[in-house]
Protein backbone atom coordinates (compact mmCIF):
# COMPACT_ATOMS: atom_id res chain seq x y z
CA UNK A 1 0.00 0.00 0.00
CA UNK A 2 1.34 3.42 -0.93
CA UNK A 3 1.69 5.84 1.99
CA UNK A 4 0.50 9.17 0.62
CA UNK A 5 -1.49 12.12 1.94
CA UNK A 6 -3.11 14.02 -0.89
CA UNK A 7 -4.62 17.50 -0.79
CA UNK A 8 -6.25 17.23 -4.19
CA UNK A 9 -7.49 14.37 -6.39
CA UNK A 10 -4.24 13.76 -8.25
CA UNK A 11 -2.29 10.59 -7.57
CA UNK A 12 1.12 10.82 -9.22
CA UNK A 13 2.64 7.74 -10.82
CA UNK A 14 4.62 5.57 -8.41
CA UNK A 15 7.73 4.28 -10.18
CA UNK A 16 8.49 1.39 -7.85
CA UNK A 17 8.30 -1.29 -10.54
CA UNK A 18 9.86 -1.97 -13.92
CA UNK A 19 8.25 -1.20 -17.27
CA UNK A 20 9.63 -3.69 -19.79
CA UNK A 21 10.16 -3.00 -23.48
CA UNK A 22 9.40 -6.48 -24.74
CA UNK A 23 6.93 -8.07 -27.12
CA UNK A 24 4.47 -10.81 -26.22
CA UNK A 25 6.31 -13.24 -28.48
CA UNK A 26 9.71 -12.46 -26.99
CA UNK A 27 8.36 -12.89 -23.47
CA UNK A 28 6.87 -16.26 -24.40
CA UNK A 29 10.30 -17.35 -25.72
CA UNK A 30 11.98 -16.04 -22.56
CA UNK A 31 9.64 -17.93 -20.22
CA UNK A 32 9.91 -21.11 -22.31
CA UNK A 33 13.71 -20.90 -21.91
CA UNK A 34 13.68 -20.20 -18.16
CA UNK A 35 10.69 -22.40 -17.16
CA UNK A 36 10.43 -25.01 -19.94
CA UNK A 37 8.84 -27.73 -17.83
CA UNK A 38 6.44 -25.59 -15.81
CA UNK A 39 2.80 -26.32 -16.68
CA UNK A 40 1.51 -23.37 -18.70
CA UNK A 41 -2.05 -24.29 -19.64
CA UNK A 42 -4.62 -26.97 -18.86
CA UNK A 43 -7.71 -27.41 -21.02
CA UNK A 44 -10.71 -27.86 -18.72
CA UNK A 45 -13.63 -29.83 -20.11
CA UNK A 46 -17.29 -28.85 -19.77
CA UNK A 47 -17.74 -31.33 -16.91
CA UNK A 48 -14.93 -29.69 -14.94
CA UNK A 49 -12.41 -32.43 -15.58
CA UNK A 50 -8.92 -31.51 -16.76
CA UNK A 51 -7.91 -32.52 -20.27
CA UNK A 52 -4.70 -31.95 -22.18
CA UNK A 53 -1.96 -29.76 -20.73
CA UNK A 54 1.03 -27.89 -22.17
CA UNK A 55 4.24 -26.80 -20.45
CA UNK A 56 5.88 -23.50 -21.45
CA UNK A 57 8.23 -25.24 -23.88
CA UNK A 58 5.24 -26.90 -25.56
CA UNK A 59 3.32 -23.64 -25.63
CA UNK A 60 6.14 -21.78 -27.36
CA UNK A 61 6.78 -24.53 -29.90
CA UNK A 62 3.09 -24.77 -30.82
CA UNK A 63 2.71 -20.99 -31.10
CA UNK A 64 5.96 -20.65 -33.07
CA UNK A 65 4.83 -23.33 -35.53
CA UNK A 66 1.51 -21.54 -36.05
CA UNK A 67 3.19 -18.14 -36.36
CA UNK A 68 5.46 -19.37 -39.14
CA UNK A 69 2.43 -20.74 -40.97
CA UNK A 70 0.54 -17.46 -40.60
CA UNK A 71 3.42 -15.44 -42.05
CA UNK A 72 3.01 -17.31 -45.34
CA UNK A 73 -0.62 -16.23 -45.57
CA UNK A 74 -0.71 -12.76 -44.00
CA UNK A 75 1.47 -9.64 -43.93
CA UNK A 76 2.85 -7.90 -40.85
CA UNK A 77 0.27 -5.50 -39.43
CA UNK A 78 -2.74 -7.19 -41.03
CA UNK A 79 -5.73 -7.90 -38.82
CA UNK A 80 -7.40 -11.25 -38.19
CA UNK A 81 -10.54 -11.91 -36.15
CA UNK A 82 -10.54 -14.73 -33.60
CA UNK A 83 -14.14 -15.78 -32.93
CA UNK A 84 -14.20 -18.60 -30.42
CA UNK A 85 -14.72 -19.43 -26.73
CA UNK A 86 -11.94 -20.22 -24.25
CA UNK A 87 -10.21 -23.02 -26.16
CA UNK A 88 -6.46 -23.71 -26.39
CA UNK A 89 -6.40 -22.65 -30.05
CA UNK A 90 -7.41 -19.15 -28.95
CA UNK A 91 -4.25 -18.95 -26.84
CA UNK A 92 -2.12 -20.37 -29.65
CA UNK A 93 -3.53 -17.69 -31.96
CA UNK A 94 -2.84 -14.97 -29.38
CA UNK A 95 0.84 -15.90 -29.23
CA UNK A 96 1.18 -16.76 -32.93
CA UNK A 97 -0.23 -13.39 -33.98
CA UNK A 98 2.17 -11.68 -31.59
CA UNK A 99 5.14 -13.62 -32.97
CA UNK A 100 4.17 -12.96 -36.60
CA UNK A 101 3.31 -9.28 -36.20
CA UNK A 102 -0.41 -9.70 -36.87
CA UNK A 103 -3.09 -7.77 -35.00
CA UNK A 104 -5.58 -10.06 -33.27
CA UNK A 105 -9.16 -8.75 -33.30
CA UNK A 106 -11.37 -10.25 -30.62
CA UNK A 107 -15.05 -11.18 -31.08
CA UNK A 108 -17.66 -12.46 -28.65
CA UNK A 109 -18.76 -16.04 -29.57
CA UNK A 110 -22.37 -15.09 -28.79
CA UNK A 111 -22.38 -12.53 -31.63
CA UNK A 112 -25.08 -12.67 -34.26
CA UNK A 113 -24.51 -11.78 -37.92
CA UNK A 114 -24.85 -7.99 -37.65
CA UNK A 115 -22.48 -7.79 -34.67
CA UNK A 116 -19.84 -10.00 -36.28
CA UNK A 117 -20.16 -8.14 -39.55
CA UNK A 118 -19.54 -4.85 -37.75
CA UNK A 119 -16.35 -6.09 -36.05
CA UNK A 120 -14.99 -7.68 -39.25
CA UNK A 121 -15.64 -4.61 -41.36
CA UNK A 122 -14.75 -1.90 -38.83
CA UNK A 123 -11.43 -3.58 -38.04
CA UNK A 124 -10.54 -4.12 -41.70
CA UNK A 125 -9.78 -7.78 -40.98
CA UNK A 126 -8.46 -10.03 -43.75
CA UNK A 127 -8.91 -13.35 -41.92
CA UNK A 128 -11.52 -14.99 -39.72
CA UNK A 129 -10.66 -17.87 -37.34
CA UNK A 130 -13.65 -19.55 -35.72
CA UNK A 131 -15.35 -22.72 -34.58
CA UNK A 132 -18.63 -23.98 -36.02
CA UNK A 133 -20.81 -23.81 -32.92
CA UNK A 134 -20.83 -22.76 -29.26
CA UNK A 135 -23.70 -22.87 -26.80
CA UNK A 136 -26.18 -23.57 -29.61
CA UNK A 137 -24.97 -20.51 -31.51
CA UNK A 138 -24.42 -21.69 -35.13
CA UNK A 139 -21.25 -19.69 -35.66
CA UNK A 140 -20.35 -21.23 -39.01
CA UNK A 141 -23.69 -20.25 -40.51
CA UNK A 142 -23.59 -16.81 -38.89
CA UNK A 143 -20.12 -16.20 -40.35
CA UNK A 144 -21.39 -16.88 -43.86
CA UNK A 145 -24.17 -14.37 -43.38
CA UNK A 146 -21.84 -11.78 -41.82
CA UNK A 147 -19.36 -11.95 -44.71
CA UNK A 148 -21.81 -11.40 -47.54
CA UNK A 149 -20.39 -8.64 -49.73
CA UNK A 150 -17.03 -8.61 -47.91
CA UNK A 151 -14.12 -8.36 -50.35
CA UNK A 152 -11.33 -8.08 -47.77
CA UNK A 153 -11.50 -11.47 -46.02
CA UNK A 154 -9.05 -13.85 -47.71
CA UNK A 155 -9.35 -16.79 -45.30
CA UNK A 156 -12.01 -18.33 -43.11
CA UNK A 157 -10.37 -21.03 -40.97
CA UNK A 158 -11.91 -23.52 -38.57
CA UNK A 159 -9.66 -23.46 -35.49
CA UNK A 160 -10.36 -27.16 -34.95
CA UNK A 161 -9.09 -28.07 -38.43
CA UNK A 162 -5.37 -28.54 -37.78
CA UNK A 163 -4.45 -28.93 -41.44
CA UNK A 164 -6.02 -25.61 -42.42
CA UNK A 165 -4.87 -23.78 -39.32
CA UNK A 166 -1.21 -24.78 -39.64
CA UNK A 167 -0.98 -24.61 -43.44
CA UNK A 168 2.53 -23.32 -44.26
CA UNK A 169 2.40 -22.45 -47.93
CA UNK A 170 6.14 -22.17 -48.57
CA UNK A 171 7.66 -23.95 -45.56
CA UNK A 172 8.62 -20.63 -44.01
CA UNK A 173 10.93 -20.87 -40.97
CA UNK A 174 11.54 -17.16 -40.23
CA UNK A 175 9.55 -14.64 -38.28
CA UNK A 176 9.50 -10.85 -38.75
CA UNK A 177 10.80 -8.24 -36.34
CA UNK A 178 8.08 -7.04 -33.99
CA UNK A 179 8.40 -4.04 -31.67
CA UNK A 180 6.88 -3.50 -28.19
CA UNK A 181 5.04 -0.39 -29.41
CA UNK A 182 3.37 -2.27 -32.28
CA UNK A 183 -0.35 -3.00 -32.14
CA UNK A 184 -1.06 -6.47 -30.76
CA UNK A 185 -4.85 -6.50 -30.42
CA UNK A 186 -8.02 -4.64 -31.20
CA UNK A 187 -10.46 -5.08 -28.34
CA UNK A 188 -14.01 -3.87 -28.86
CA UNK A 189 -15.50 -2.08 -25.88
CA UNK A 190 -18.24 -3.93 -24.03
CA UNK A 191 -21.01 -1.67 -25.23
CA UNK A 192 -22.78 -1.10 -21.88
CA UNK A 193 -24.02 2.26 -23.17
CA UNK A 194 -24.19 1.76 -26.92
CA UNK A 195 -22.13 1.08 -30.05
CA UNK A 196 -18.67 -0.51 -29.48
CA UNK A 197 -15.36 1.07 -30.52
CA UNK A 198 -12.17 -0.86 -31.22
CA UNK A 199 -9.38 -0.02 -28.77
CA UNK A 200 -5.98 -0.69 -30.36
CA UNK A 201 -3.59 -2.04 -27.71
CA UNK A 202 0.17 -2.58 -28.04
CA UNK A 203 2.41 -5.37 -26.78
CA UNK A 204 3.86 -2.92 -24.24
CA UNK A 205 0.39 -1.84 -23.08
CA UNK A 206 -0.87 -5.36 -22.45
CA UNK A 207 2.20 -7.05 -21.01
CA UNK A 208 3.14 -4.44 -18.45
CA UNK A 209 -0.40 -3.90 -17.27
CA UNK A 210 -0.94 -7.63 -16.73
CA UNK A 211 2.37 -8.00 -14.88
CA UNK A 212 1.83 -5.06 -12.50
CA UNK A 213 -1.74 -6.13 -11.77
CA UNK A 214 -0.64 -9.68 -10.98
CA UNK A 215 2.26 -8.48 -8.84
CA UNK A 216 -0.19 -6.64 -6.58
CA UNK A 217 -2.13 -9.90 -6.20
CA UNK A 218 1.12 -11.75 -5.34
CA UNK A 219 0.79 -14.07 -8.35
CA UNK A 220 3.99 -16.08 -8.85
CA UNK A 221 5.33 -19.36 -10.25
CA UNK A 222 3.49 -21.25 -7.48
CA UNK A 223 0.11 -19.84 -8.53
CA UNK A 224 -2.73 -21.71 -10.24
CA UNK A 225 -5.06 -19.29 -12.04
CA UNK A 226 -8.58 -20.41 -12.98
CA UNK A 227 -9.27 -18.39 -16.13
CA UNK A 228 -12.98 -18.45 -16.97
CA UNK A 229 -13.19 -14.80 -17.97
CA UNK A 230 -13.83 -14.71 -21.74
CA UNK A 231 -10.70 -14.53 -23.86
CA UNK A 232 -12.33 -12.00 -26.18
CA UNK A 233 -12.07 -9.56 -23.25
CA UNK A 234 -8.89 -8.13 -21.72
CA UNK A 235 -9.73 -9.72 -18.35
CA UNK A 236 -9.31 -13.13 -20.02
CA UNK A 237 -6.60 -12.80 -22.66
CA UNK A 238 -4.52 -10.02 -21.05
CA UNK A 239 -4.89 -9.84 -17.26
CA UNK A 240 -5.42 -13.61 -17.12
CA UNK A 241 -3.41 -15.25 -19.90
CA UNK A 242 -0.55 -12.74 -20.10
CA UNK A 243 -0.46 -12.40 -16.31
CA UNK A 244 0.05 -16.15 -16.02
CA UNK A 245 2.76 -16.02 -18.70
CA UNK A 246 4.82 -13.45 -16.82
CA UNK A 247 4.45 -15.32 -13.55
CA UNK A 248 5.33 -18.61 -15.32
CA UNK A 249 2.39 -20.18 -13.53
CA UNK A 250 -0.36 -22.65 -14.42
CA UNK A 251 -3.53 -21.41 -16.12
CA UNK A 252 -6.67 -23.54 -16.08
CA UNK A 253 -8.51 -22.55 -19.25
CA UNK A 254 -12.27 -22.82 -18.65
CA UNK A 255 -14.91 -22.45 -21.39
CA UNK A 256 -18.00 -22.17 -19.21
CA UNK A 257 -18.25 -20.96 -15.65
CA UNK A 258 -20.05 -23.48 -13.46
CA UNK A 259 -19.87 -22.98 -9.71
CA UNK A 260 -19.94 -26.71 -8.87
CA UNK A 261 -17.17 -27.47 -11.36
CA UNK A 262 -15.15 -24.49 -10.17
CA UNK A 263 -15.37 -25.64 -6.55
CA UNK A 264 -14.16 -29.08 -7.60
CA UNK A 265 -11.24 -27.56 -9.53
CA UNK A 266 -10.18 -25.49 -6.53
CA UNK A 267 -10.05 -28.60 -4.39
CA UNK A 268 -8.41 -30.90 -6.94
CA UNK A 269 -6.05 -28.50 -8.73
CA UNK A 270 -5.08 -26.22 -5.85
CA UNK A 271 -6.41 -23.04 -7.48
CA UNK A 272 -4.88 -19.97 -5.84
CA UNK A 273 -6.44 -17.10 -7.76
CA UNK A 274 -8.91 -15.92 -10.38
CA UNK A 275 -10.79 -12.86 -11.54
CA UNK A 276 -14.54 -13.17 -10.95
CA UNK A 277 -17.53 -10.84 -10.97
CA UNK A 278 -19.61 -10.83 -7.74
CA UNK A 279 -22.39 -13.00 -9.23
CA UNK A 280 -19.91 -15.83 -9.81
CA UNK A 281 -18.72 -15.68 -6.22
CA UNK A 282 -22.25 -15.77 -4.82
CA UNK A 283 -22.84 -18.88 -6.95
CA UNK A 284 -19.63 -20.47 -5.66
CA UNK A 285 -20.64 -19.86 -2.05
CA UNK A 286 -24.07 -21.38 -2.71
CA UNK A 287 -22.41 -24.44 -4.28
CA UNK A 288 -20.23 -24.95 -1.21
CA UNK A 289 -23.28 -24.91 1.04
CA UNK A 290 -24.60 -27.91 -0.90
CA UNK A 291 -21.28 -29.71 -1.43
CA UNK A 292 -18.56 -28.62 1.02
CA UNK A 293 -15.04 -28.74 -0.41
CA UNK A 294 -11.50 -27.83 0.62
CA UNK A 295 -10.81 -24.20 -0.35
CA UNK A 296 -7.50 -23.86 1.51
CA UNK A 297 -5.41 -23.28 -1.64
CA UNK A 298 -7.14 -19.97 -2.46
CA UNK A 299 -5.06 -16.85 -1.80
CA UNK A 300 -6.61 -13.85 -3.55
CA UNK A 301 -9.56 -13.27 -5.85
CA UNK A 302 -9.89 -10.01 -7.75
CA UNK A 303 -13.28 -8.65 -8.72
CA UNK A 304 -14.81 -5.72 -10.54
CA UNK A 305 -17.62 -4.62 -12.81
CA UNK A 306 -20.16 -4.28 -9.95
CA UNK A 307 -20.31 -2.97 -6.37
CA UNK A 308 -18.93 -5.43 -3.83
CA UNK A 309 -21.43 -6.17 -1.04
CA UNK A 310 -19.86 -6.20 2.45
CA UNK A 311 -21.51 -9.55 3.07
CA UNK A 312 -19.66 -10.99 0.09
CA UNK A 313 -16.28 -9.82 1.42
CA UNK A 314 -17.07 -11.35 4.80
CA UNK A 315 -18.31 -14.64 3.36
CA UNK A 316 -15.33 -14.97 1.02
CA UNK A 317 -13.01 -14.46 3.97
CA UNK A 318 -14.89 -16.93 6.18
CA UNK A 319 -15.83 -19.62 3.66
CA UNK A 320 -13.00 -19.38 1.14
CA UNK A 321 -10.27 -18.16 3.47
CA UNK A 322 -8.80 -15.72 0.96
CA UNK A 323 -8.60 -12.04 0.09
CA UNK A 324 -11.21 -10.45 -2.16
CA UNK A 325 -9.70 -7.45 -3.93
CA UNK A 326 -11.87 -5.00 -5.87
CA UNK A 327 -10.45 -3.40 -9.02
CA UNK A 328 -11.22 -0.74 -11.61
CA UNK A 329 -10.20 -0.58 -15.23
CA UNK A 330 -11.38 -0.26 -18.80
CA UNK A 331 -10.41 -1.73 -22.13
CA UNK A 332 -8.77 1.51 -23.25
CA UNK A 333 -6.24 1.13 -20.41
CA UNK A 334 -5.25 -2.46 -21.21
CA UNK A 335 -7.36 -2.72 -18.91
CA UNK A 336 -6.47 -2.24 -15.22
CA UNK A 337 -6.09 1.16 -13.54
CA UNK A 338 -6.61 0.47 -9.81
CA UNK A 339 -6.58 -2.55 -7.51
CA UNK A 340 -6.93 -2.84 -3.77
CA UNK A 341 -3.73 -4.16 -2.14
CA UNK A 342 -3.70 -7.30 -0.02
CA UNK A 343 -3.52 -5.19 3.15
CA UNK A 344 -6.64 -3.13 2.32
CA UNK A 345 -9.38 -2.93 4.94
CA UNK A 346 -12.86 -4.37 4.41
CA UNK A 347 -14.17 -0.81 4.11
CA UNK A 348 -11.65 0.02 1.38
CA UNK A 349 -12.50 -3.14 -0.56
CA UNK A 350 -16.24 -2.48 -0.33
CA UNK A 351 -16.16 1.26 -0.91
CA UNK A 352 -13.24 1.69 -3.32
CA UNK A 353 -11.44 0.15 -6.27
CA UNK A 354 -8.07 0.59 -4.55
CA UNK A 355 -5.03 2.70 -5.33
CA UNK A 356 -3.61 3.13 -8.86
CA UNK A 357 -1.18 0.49 -10.10
CA UNK A 358 2.53 1.39 -10.42
CA UNK A 359 3.43 3.82 -13.22
CA UNK A 360 -0.22 4.91 -13.45
CA UNK A 361 -1.16 8.52 -12.78
CA UNK A 362 -4.80 9.11 -11.88
CA UNK A 363 -6.73 12.32 -11.39
CA UNK A 364 -10.36 13.28 -10.77
CA UNK A 365 -11.32 16.17 -13.05
CA UNK A 366 -14.25 18.49 -13.37
CA UNK A 367 -16.56 17.59 -16.25
CA UNK A 368 -17.03 21.34 -16.82
CA UNK A 369 -13.48 22.73 -17.07
CA UNK A 370 -11.20 19.64 -16.81
CA UNK A 371 -9.49 20.96 -13.68
CA UNK A 372 -8.29 18.62 -10.92
CA UNK A 373 -10.81 18.58 -8.09
CA UNK A 374 -10.22 18.64 -4.32
CA UNK A 375 -10.20 15.26 -2.58
CA UNK A 376 -13.58 13.56 -2.09
CA UNK A 377 -15.31 15.58 -4.83
CA UNK A 378 -16.97 13.71 -7.69
CA UNK A 379 -15.61 14.18 -11.20
CA UNK A 380 -14.39 12.17 -14.17
CA UNK A 381 -11.70 9.56 -13.49
CA UNK A 382 -8.72 10.15 -15.79
CA UNK A 383 -5.55 8.09 -16.19
CA UNK A 384 -2.17 8.63 -17.81
CA UNK A 385 0.36 5.82 -18.26
CA UNK A 386 2.21 3.38 -20.52
CA UNK A 387 -1.09 1.40 -20.70
CA UNK A 388 -3.24 3.99 -22.50
CA UNK A 389 -4.35 2.58 -25.84
CA UNK A 390 -2.78 3.61 -29.12
CA UNK A 391 -6.24 4.87 -30.09
CA UNK A 392 -9.59 3.73 -31.44
CA UNK A 393 -9.30 1.85 -34.70
CA UNK A 394 -10.01 4.10 -37.69
CA UNK A 395 -11.79 6.61 -35.47
CA UNK A 396 -9.64 9.69 -34.84
CA UNK A 397 -12.50 11.79 -33.52
CA UNK A 398 -13.37 9.26 -30.81
CA UNK A 399 -9.65 8.95 -29.98
CA UNK A 400 -9.30 12.72 -29.57
CA UNK A 401 -12.43 12.81 -27.43
CA UNK A 402 -11.03 10.08 -25.15
CA UNK A 403 -7.36 11.17 -24.88
CA UNK A 404 -6.67 14.86 -24.33
CA UNK A 405 -3.64 16.81 -25.51
CA UNK A 406 -1.78 16.14 -22.24
CA UNK A 407 -2.19 12.39 -22.67
CA UNK A 408 -4.95 11.91 -20.11
CA UNK A 409 -7.40 9.12 -20.88
CA UNK A 410 -10.89 10.31 -19.97
CA UNK A 411 -12.56 7.11 -18.82
CA UNK A 412 -16.15 8.33 -18.87
CA UNK A 413 -16.44 7.03 -15.30
CA UNK A 414 -17.31 9.30 -12.41
CA UNK A 415 -15.55 8.92 -9.09
CA UNK A 416 -13.74 10.54 -6.24
CA UNK A 417 -10.38 10.07 -4.50
CA UNK A 418 -9.55 10.16 -0.80
CA UNK A 419 -6.35 11.51 0.74
CA UNK A 420 -4.74 8.05 0.55
CA UNK A 421 -5.32 7.86 -3.19
CA UNK A 422 -8.08 5.23 -3.02
CA UNK A 423 -10.53 5.71 -5.88
CA UNK A 424 -14.29 5.39 -5.42
CA UNK A 425 -16.28 4.82 -8.61
CA UNK A 426 -19.64 6.58 -8.44
CA UNK A 427 -21.03 5.92 -11.92
CA UNK A 428 -20.70 6.66 -15.61
CA UNK A 429 -20.79 10.22 -16.96
CA UNK A 430 -23.55 9.02 -19.27
CA UNK A 431 -25.27 7.15 -16.41
CA UNK A 432 -25.51 10.24 -14.21
CA UNK A 433 -29.11 10.85 -13.18
CA UNK A 434 -30.25 14.48 -13.25
CA UNK A 435 -33.33 14.76 -11.04
CA UNK A 436 -34.79 18.25 -10.78
CA UNK A 437 -31.47 19.74 -11.86
CA UNK A 438 -29.48 17.85 -9.21
CA UNK A 439 -26.86 15.29 -10.19
CA UNK A 440 -27.05 11.79 -8.68
CA UNK A 441 -24.51 9.01 -9.12
CA UNK A 442 -25.88 5.45 -9.43
CA UNK A 443 -22.83 3.68 -8.00
CA UNK A 444 -23.09 5.70 -4.78
CA UNK A 445 -26.69 4.56 -4.29
CA UNK A 446 -25.87 0.99 -5.35
CA UNK A 447 -23.04 0.83 -2.82
CA UNK A 448 -25.51 1.61 -0.04
CA UNK A 449 -28.27 -0.70 -1.24
CA UNK A 450 -26.03 -3.77 -1.51
CA UNK A 451 -25.45 -3.51 2.24
CA UNK A 452 -29.18 -4.21 2.85
CA UNK A 453 -29.75 -7.77 4.05
CA UNK A 454 -32.36 -8.52 1.37
CA UNK A 455 -30.35 -7.22 -1.60
CA UNK A 456 -27.96 -9.53 -3.45
CA UNK A 457 -27.26 -7.17 -6.35
CA UNK A 458 -28.71 -3.91 -7.57
CA UNK A 459 -28.62 -1.66 -10.62
CA UNK A 460 -29.72 1.97 -10.26
CA UNK A 461 -30.77 3.91 -13.36
CA UNK A 462 -32.64 7.06 -14.30
CA UNK A 463 -36.10 6.87 -15.85
CA UNK A 464 -37.80 9.72 -17.73
CA UNK A 465 -40.30 11.78 -15.71
CA UNK A 466 -42.41 14.79 -16.77
CA UNK A 467 -42.04 16.62 -13.45
CA UNK A 468 -38.44 15.89 -12.45
CA UNK A 469 -36.86 15.21 -15.84
CA UNK A 470 -35.55 11.93 -14.43
CA UNK A 471 -36.37 9.84 -11.38
CA UNK A 472 -34.25 7.21 -9.65
CA UNK A 473 -35.15 3.53 -10.06
CA UNK A 474 -33.56 0.54 -8.33
CA UNK A 475 -33.61 -2.89 -9.98
CA UNK A 476 -32.92 -5.62 -7.42
CA UNK A 477 -31.85 -9.25 -7.39
CA UNK A 478 -32.95 -10.91 -4.14
CA UNK A 479 -33.69 -14.35 -2.70
CA UNK A 480 -36.68 -12.88 -0.84
CA UNK A 481 -39.26 -10.18 -1.59
CA UNK A 482 -37.73 -7.01 -0.15
CA UNK A 483 -40.03 -4.57 1.66
CA UNK A 484 -39.96 -1.10 0.15
CA UNK A 485 -40.29 0.64 3.52
CA UNK A 486 -37.19 -1.19 4.74
CA UNK A 487 -35.25 -0.31 1.57
CA UNK A 488 -36.22 3.35 1.81
CA UNK A 489 -35.32 3.51 5.48
CA UNK A 490 -31.94 1.94 4.75
CA UNK A 491 -31.24 4.51 2.03
CA UNK A 492 -32.23 7.46 4.18
CA UNK A 493 -30.03 6.26 7.02
CA UNK A 494 -26.98 6.49 4.77
CA UNK A 495 -27.90 9.01 2.05
CA UNK A 496 -29.68 12.33 1.72
CA UNK A 497 -33.44 11.87 1.09
CA UNK A 498 -33.41 12.97 -2.56
CA UNK A 499 -31.08 10.06 -3.43
CA UNK A 500 -33.68 7.48 -2.37
CA UNK A 501 -35.10 5.66 -5.41
CA UNK A 502 -38.72 6.38 -6.34
CA UNK A 503 -39.27 3.09 -8.14
CA UNK A 504 -38.28 -0.35 -6.87
CA UNK A 505 -38.29 -3.35 -9.18
CA UNK A 506 -37.40 -6.96 -8.37
CA UNK A 507 -35.94 -8.77 -11.39
CA UNK A 508 -34.93 -12.40 -12.04
CA UNK A 509 -31.61 -11.49 -13.67
CA UNK A 510 -29.63 -8.69 -15.26
CA UNK A 511 -28.83 -8.40 -18.96
CA UNK A 512 -25.04 -8.65 -19.15
CA UNK A 513 -22.31 -7.94 -21.65
CA UNK A 514 -20.02 -10.83 -22.58
CA UNK A 515 -17.58 -9.65 -19.93
CA UNK A 516 -20.20 -9.71 -17.17
CA UNK A 517 -21.08 -6.01 -16.93
CA UNK A 518 -24.69 -4.98 -16.44
CA UNK A 519 -26.25 -3.43 -19.57
CA UNK A 520 -28.17 -0.58 -17.99
CA UNK A 521 -29.53 0.73 -21.27
CA UNK A 522 -31.12 -2.69 -21.86
CA UNK A 523 -32.69 -2.65 -18.38
CA UNK A 524 -34.15 0.77 -19.11
CA UNK A 525 -35.49 -0.23 -22.52
CA UNK A 526 -37.03 -3.48 -21.26
CA UNK A 527 -38.66 -1.79 -18.27
CA UNK A 528 -40.12 1.02 -20.36
CA UNK A 529 -41.44 -1.60 -22.78
CA UNK A 530 -43.31 -3.11 -19.85
CA UNK A 531 -41.78 -6.58 -19.87
CA UNK A 532 -39.10 -6.54 -17.17
CA UNK A 533 -39.41 -7.31 -13.49
CA UNK A 534 -42.04 -6.89 -10.78
CA UNK A 535 -42.63 -3.42 -9.30
CA UNK A 536 -42.47 -3.50 -5.50
CA UNK A 537 -44.95 -1.40 -3.55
Amino acid sequence: MYKVKLTNSHFKAQNDAEIRDITIGDLLKEISDTHPNAVAMVDVMDDGECGKSWNYSDLFKQSDLLAKALTTRFKVGEKVVVWAPNIPEWIFMEYACALSGLVLVTANPSFQAAELKYVIEQSGAVGLFLINEFRDNPMGDIAKEAMKGNNLIREVVNLENQESLYANKNQNTKLPEVKPEDAAQIQYTSGTTGFPKGAVLSHKNLLNNARLFCARKNVGPHSVWANFMPLFHTAGCATGALGCLQAACKMLLIKRYNADNFAKLIEQQGVTTCFAVPTMLFNLLESLESIPRNMSSLEAISTGGAPVPPDLVRRVKEKLGCHLLSAFGQTEHSPMICLNPIEATVEQIVETAGQPLPHTEVSIRSTNDNKVLPINEVGEICAKSYAVMIGYNDNPKATNDAIDKEGWLHTGDLGKMDEQGFVRVTGRVKDMIIRGGENHFPAEIEAVLVTHADVNQVAVIGLPDEKWGEIIAAFILSDTTPKVDSLKSHCRTHLSPQKTPSIWVQVPNFPLTGSGKVQKFTIKDQYLDGNYGKVLT
